[in-house]
């Protein structure tokens, strides 16, 4: 605020993300505010020391207090980030009563109430009270500045020196004085404004930057997760079918071993072709788990599918379980390599189960079906079937249809036996976040 004869200074202020008062704040921002607390200080008593000394106001009868004044200013800038609100009310009122009672400093109070004025803008986080601060400092500033006008005015008509020539002179200093306190005010509010609203912008960038780490640490989670599930049920799936044949090959070698010794030599020899697919197959799923980015791996993959579905029925008709493969309709299109592993992959695993579970004297039925929209693949066998239990298999299997948008039904049948009915769709955009098979990939 600036009477006529004391213009205002203005002065910027560093700023921080606005904090309720009395909260902490970091050591480096208590440093600069002690820092510029001081320096106001120093400001005020050179100022007031000049001012006495030029005689700018005749009297110095008060000029001891500007020591305290001085004080009041410095501390008040120093704390102003702390206790914003409070400490514009102290410069104010401390203001006020400087200009009043004649002390003779005329710069540092202006910078520091500007410096505070700008503080409770940008630090008070409650901007209702912000506002009525800032508006009661404004109205009771324009009222002093009003009846500071008026007495000039009625003192120069009762001394004589405002005739009618002068009052336009005099009006035209007024006027200046007015559009100067309006600019001071206008720009301190401005400034304080536009300082909370970037602060805010900072703030709330920082929140959207650590919820997104949050979020991409998450998603590095999942698919961490879901490619240990994908190696899991491939390694399931590779395994555990070979090692259920080669149980099944030897153990029926051991059986006719003495009475039958070219049947047990073939089978040994059924064992030995197993252990070396199953050492193939784990090999290059190894492979395609170890390579980066699109690069194929050294040897030439062999990829399951539909076309490997009566090799796989051989082998199980082989291992003793009598099994008959039909197809069912034609197919315009050569399906998605996605879909043709996951549909050998259930025939595996359902086969496999049947040879362990099924008994002796059972038979298994493998039916392909082609719809003009979907690839159905059935595998039903007879024999006894204890109770139902959802191991690894089962939720390999059913991975494997949701990966390709399909449904399995796993269960036993009424008339006996076991049921495995995968239904798949021939068109279907895969999710990117489900697991595809690596088998898949070397296709």
């Amino acid at each position: 605020m600036s009477t006529p004869s004391r213009g205002p200074v203005t002065a910027t202020a560093r700023h921080r993300t606005p904090t309720a008062e009395g909260t902490a704040r970091p050591v480096s921002t208590n440093r600069v505010d002690l820092v510029l607390g001081a320096v106001v200080l120093f400001g005020a008593l050179v100022s007031a020391g000049l001012t006495a000394i030029s005689g700018y106001y005749g009297s110095v009868d008060v000029a001891g207090l500007a020591v305290p004044y001085a004080l009041v200013l410095g501390a008040a800038v120093a704390l102003r980030r702390k206790w914003p609100a409070t400490m514009l009310i102290v410069v104010a009122v401390a203001y006020f009563v400087a200009v009043t009672i004649g002390i003779p400093e005329l710069y540092a109070g202006n910078v520091s109430l500007f410096i505070v004025f700008y503080t409770v803008g940008a630090h008070v986080p409650d901007r209702r009270r912000a506002l009525v601060i800032r508006v009661v400092v404004m109205v009771a500033m324009a009222a002093w500045l009003t009846v500071t006008i008026v007495q000039a005015a009625l003192s120069g008509l009762d001394a004589g020196t405002l005739g009618p020539s002068q009052v336009p002179a005099f009006v035209a200093s007024q006027l200046a004085g007015l559009l100067i306190n309006v600019l001071y005010f206008g720009g301190a509010y401005y400034f304080g404004e536009r300082s909370h609203q970037q602060a805010q912008e900072r703030a709330a960038l920082e929140q959207r930057t650590a919820e997104l780490e949050a979020e991409r640490e998450v998603t590095a989670a999942q698919a961490v997760a879901l490619d240990r599930v994908r190696i899991a049920r491939e390694l399931h799936d590779v395994v555990a079918h070979h090692v259920s044949l080669m149980g099944v090959q030897a153990g029926a070698a051991r059986s006719v071993l003495t009475r039958d010794p070219e049947k047990s030599r073939d089978l040994l020899t059924g064992v030995e072709e197993s252990a070396r697919t199953s050492l193939r197959e784990l090999r290059q799923l190894l492979e395609t788990l170890r390579t980066s980015g699109g690069d194929a791996p050294d040897t030439a993959p062999t990829t399951h599918g539909l076309a490997t579905i009566p090799a796989l029925v051989g082998e199980a008709t082989e291992a003793g379980l009598a099994t008959t493969f039909t197809v069912i309709g034609e197919i315009d299109a050569e399906p998605s390599p996605l879909l043709q592993v996951n549909l050998y992959r259930i025939a595996q695993e359902a086969l496999t189960n049947a040879r362990r579970h099924a008994g002796p004297g059972a038979t298994a039925d493998v039916r392909l079906r082609f719809d003009p929209d979907a690839v159905e693949l059935e595998i039903a066998n007879t024999g006894r079937h204890g109770p139902v239990r959802t191991g690894l298999g089962h939720l390999g299997m059913r991975e494997r249809a949701a990966v390709s948008g399909g449904t399995v039904e796993i269960g036993p049948r009424t008339r006996g036996g076991y049921l495995v009915r995968a239904r798949l769709p021939l068109t279907f955009a895969a999710d990117a976040s489900a697991p595809t098979p690596p088998e898949a990939t070397r296709a």
